[in-house]
């Protein structure tokens, strides 16, 4: 199930077009500045400022820039497919006559889901990385206003923002998902989602109600950008427990929609 799962997204045209826009961020933003080049990106700071310095600053520069808004809704597209896909193409009352029991079928998507969201946030990285190695060079991790990191610390900063981000896009991923599953069609399940993302981002930038910021799990996404900072700590322990409480709310919503009533309906 979860290689057939995965198959008919991952070779459907719109997956590989979200990867492709996804890619071409980092590109066309790395020609964009490539006369700054080993220089200070202008006055700007943190990861954005240091970004011409190497490779690995320029990819996570661009997973920095990529992942509040574009990034979530991007993964977004492909979980709410793989939600709703046998529902839309009729095929899932033949699933379950075949017979595939819902634990299965259920395990089936929400392991494609996990892995389609590593591919979009790891295509980010990797184009950015590519593109980073092309135009800037393989030169150690700068930060402004700290030293530049050793190939230890580089290592271990770039894996946690890596995890830290993955986590927060499967959380996207999950409610996506949900949704996918509950809603009648998948194009209103993104469209839930993105207006989801846009209303949270917006609350998120508002100080009026901060009891509000502190569930929604788009308040946390950038925590992991601390890791670069100077100091070089990020408390990441709130935001991994709000990600996980978030898949974990979405999962089981998912899986009361497959129990309690007949999503091919």
């Amino acid at each position: 199930m979860l290689r057939v799962e995965l198959t008919t997204q991952l070779l459907r045209i719109r997956t590989l077009v979200v990867l492709a826009c996804l890619a071409a961020v980092p590109v066309l933003s790395g020609f964009s500045y490539a006369s700054e080049a080993g220089h200070r990106n202008g006055r700007q700071t943190g990861l954005f400022g240091a970004s011409p310095y190497s490779a690995l600053n320029h990819a996570m520069a661009s997973l920095a820039f990529i992942e509040p808004l574009l990034l979530p809704i991007m993964v977004a597209l492909p979980a709410a497919a793989i939600a709703s896909s046998d529902r839309e193409w009729g095929t899932l009352r033949y699933l379950y006559v075949a017979p595939v029991s819902r634990a299965r079928l259920l395990a089936a998507k929400v392991g494609a889901l996990a892995v389609v969201t590593a591919i979009a946030t790891l295509c980010v990285l990797t184009a950015g990385l590519l593109a980073g190695v092309a135009i800037y060079g393989w030169h150690p991790f700068h930060i402004i206003g700290a030293p530049n990191l050793t190939g230890g610390e580089t290592a271990t900063r770039v894996l946690s923002a890596t995890g830290y981000c993955l986590l927060c896009m499967l959380s996207i991923a999950t409610i996506a998902f949900a949704m996918g599953l509950l809603l009648p069609r998948g194009i209103e399940a993104l469209g839930a989602v993105v207006a989801f993302v846009i209303a949270a981002s917006l609350f998120n930038g508002s100080h009026a109600l901060p009891a509000l910021q502190a569930v929604l799990p788009v308040h946390y996404w950038q925590d992991w950008t601390h890791l670069f900072d100077p100091s070089g700590t990020a408390h990441l322990g709130t935001g991994i427990v709000a990600q996980v409480a978030t898949i974990t709310l979405a999962t089981c919503a998912a899986v009361l929609v497959l129990v309690r009533r007949d999503p091919a309906a």
